[in-house]
């Protein structure tokens, strides 16, 4: 199965940076899509980004033009460069990966999460 592993999240003030990174056990070059999720305290979670293996991307309208999603499939890793934070953006950041097997069909595997805190 699928391993993923969070790093990267931490304390910034509003305006800063953060790359968050996510590292796969084995060869996430068969994974069509992979994204990050997000979680706040008391809330559901929700997407923000995601890639594909064809490095097509999408973004929550609240992120487009702060956040970037990239893969390295050679490091078998997937990255969240955050820019212009903002408070509304912490949360625990989790990555996902989605093996599928069809159209609309597939398998969700899920990192164990990072925190991201930004203060005003």
């Amino acid at each position: 199965q699928v391993r993923l592993v969070e790093s990267g999240g931490g304390l910034v003030q509003s305006g800063g940076s953060l790359r968050l990174s996510c590292a796969a056990s084995g060869s996430i070059s068969n994974i069509y899509t992979m994204g990050w999720y997000r979680q706040a305290p008391g809330k559901q979670r929700e997407w923000v980004a995601t890639i594909t293996n064809g490095d097509s991307t999408n973004y929550i309208d609240p992120v487009k033009g702060r956040f970037t999603i990239s893969r390295d499939n050679a490091k078998n890793t997937v990255y969240l460069q955050m820019n212009s934070l903002k408070p509304e953006d912490t949360a625990v950041y989790f990555c996902n990966a989605k093996r599928y097997y069809g159209t609309n069909v597939y398998v969700d595997y899920w990192g164990q999460g990072t925190q991201v805190t930004v203060s005003s």
